[in-house]
């Protein structure tokens, strides 16, 4: 028997079937929906593979508990992304390097610091004012010899001729520095004299803000970026009367010497990047387009570029320099100093721009006594005595050093730093770096960085998320040891000298937060230049200073400088 079915009969088939496979196509899309949200949710396996990131082991039972809060945790996380972070709102803690029981001198001894009383001639050639220390600089502007005006035009024509080739400047800035200079004249011309560094040309490190110029942080992502404001020492150096003649390169987001420009040169040996990430301060000090420039450290910015560019730099107290308008990388290592030709160079910049501004609140308010006479025989002077017995690069110099300072009449202690597992606390480091560039990881817009690889930030930052707060917390607690320790030790001198290649002596004080002088003090076999490293006890920048400047003006090295053709 057969069974017809008629053009209607097909056409109700095919509707049936139509809505059989729509059924099973909502059937299937929502067990598949099922299954992505089971595997999106956080279960007890993801918990068990966590454990082996943070080396602990939980039982099946531990994990089973904690699993609805663990899966809180992470909207809570995803709720915290929702309010948009600036990288200058800082946390709401601060870092403080005095322990208990430590007292500071709190009254200003000397009002002002007074210029060289020396008589400085204009050279034949003009252009060799461009190495002039800002002592000298600052004799010759007083006096009228020379003009803000014509010292800025010579730095403007070094800064365009050697600038490029040394890959040292990110922006320059001569319509202003030019008006500055104009101002400068005009003030000194009727009597009105600021100091020291009125009129004299400058350079900042690109993290800087400065208000209607751009602020790039040295990294792609933020190469046109504009912060509408001046930042706390760009702000007090305008008013010390200095000239801003550039914006100086800067590793990106402060690690090297590679920028979105390229790499900043060395000026004994071009071959060289200049070392970071106060990369440009260093490098256009040492080349003598700018008389004076200020960098950053947190973990050997100011230390590393100014021995590769064999130039005086100071890395002041942590709290000696609000940070305010200044690029964040580490809210409690961060510090502001000044590069310079001189230790004394240093003294009358550091002078200028150390103290409160009641926007950054690390800030200490305490007095900078310099005295550029002290008697230094009265301190007592140690050395890293392990440190100068291994066997590094350029030791022969170091040890030429000592004898140096012992012929001066200095009678040096040994002396040895606390021993602690301190590379291991450098995660203090990475996790408030990769705080501070949170939204640039998430957005995956760090892809737009030059550098990539192991060792560059973009790896670091992520690395970084899976630091457990409880170990960024347990870190900090040891360094806390390490405060506390070498405070005890820094009861029995006022000042040590280490070998500058001394990474944990390195590290070390900038987790506690001591003041550092790097001086220049020789040449390597291939003629690039070395130094040597003096530190002082916290908010005593002038006892360090005092060490440096006797040792500096013993020797001619910072005298020295390279020579660009």
């Amino acid at each position: 028997m057969k069974i017809k079915i008629g053009k209607e009969g097909r056409l109700n088939q095919w509707v049936i079937i139509s809505i059989i496979f729509i059924i099973l196509f909502i059937f299937s899309a929502g067990i598949n929906l099922y299954f992505l949200k089971k595997e999106k949710e956080i279960t007890l396996k993801d918990i068990k593979s966590a454990e082996k990131l943070i080396g602990l082991n939980f039982t099946k039972k531990e994990r089973k508990l904690m699993l609805e809060d663990v899966r809180k945790n992470l909207s809570r996380y995803k709720e915290i992304r929702t309010v948009k972070l600036e990288n200058s709102n800082p946390p709401a803690f601060y870092f403080n390097p005095i322990v208990p029981g430590m007292k500071f001198e709190k009254k200003k001894q000397i009002k002002k610091i007074k210029e060289k009383e020396i008589n400085v001639e204009l050279p034949e050639n003009l252009e060799e004012l461009a190495f002039y220390p800002v002592t000298h600089l600052s004799r010759l502007i007083k006096a009228r010899k020379i003009t803000s005006v014509q010292l800025t035009k010579i730095y403007l024509k070094r800064l365009k001729k050697y600038g490029p080739r040394l890959k040292c400047v990110i922006t320059l800035t001569e319509k202003l520095a030019l008006e500055q200079a104009r101002k400068a004249d005009e003030e000194i011309a009727k009597g009105i004299y600021r100091g020291p560094l009125h009129g004299i040309p400058w350079g900042v490190k690109d993290l800087f803000a400065t208000k209607g110029i751009k602020t790039t942080w040295g990294a792609m992502p933020y190469k046109d970026q504009i912060i509408n404001e001046d930042a706390t020492v760009v702000k007090k150096l305008r008013e010390a009367g200095a000239v801003l003649v550039a914006k100086l390169s800067m590793g990106a987001l402060a690690w090297g010497d590679v920028w979105f420009g390229g790499k900043t040169r060395n000026p004994w040996n071009l071959k060289q990047g200049s070392s970071g990430s106060s990369a440009g301060s260093a490098a256009a000090t040492a080349a003598g387009l700018v008389a004076f420039s200020i960098g950053t450290e947190t973990w050997g910015s100011i230390i590393s570029p100014s021995t590769r560019c064999g130039v005086t730099g100071l890395r002041p107290t942590f709290g000696r320099i609000s940070r305010y308008g200044a690029m964040a990388l580490s809210w409690t290592m961060d510090k502001i100093g000044p590069i310079c030709r001189s230790v004394e160079d240093c003294a009358l910049v550091f002078d200028a721009i150390y103290g409160p501004d009641g926007k950054d609140l690390t800030v200490v308010d305490l007095p900078f006594n310099w005295d550029p006479n002290l008697d230094i025989k009265r301190l007592r002077i140690g050395y890293l005595k392990s440190s100068f017995e291994k066997d590094y690069k350029n030791k022969k110099n170091d040890l030429k050093t000592l004898e140096v300072l012992r012929s001066l009449g200095l009678k040096l202690i040994p002396f040895e730093l606390p021993k602690f597992p301190l590379y291991s606390l450098s995660i203090i480091l990475d996790a408030e770096a990769s705080a501070a560039f949170d939204e640039l990881t998430r957005t995956n817009r760090d892809d737009l960085l030059v550098r990539q690889g192991r060792r560059a930030w973009p790896n670091v930052f992520r690395k970084a998320r899976l630091i457990p707060a409880v170990e960024y917390i347990q870190a900090n607690r040891i360094r806390r040891l390490i405060m506390e320790e070498m405070n005890e030790k820094m009861k029995n001198i006022d000042v040590y000298v280490a070998p500058t290649s001394d990474g944990y002596n390195l590290l070390l004080t900038n987790l506690t937060g001591h003041p550092a002088v790097v001086v220049p003090n020789g040449f390597d076999k291939e003629g690039n230049p070395t130094s040597i490293t003096f530190i002082g006890g916290l908010f005593e920048e002038e006892k360090v200073l005092a060490v440096a400047k006797a040792y500096q003006e013993a020797t001619d090295f910072h005298l020295k400088h390279p020579e660009l053709k």
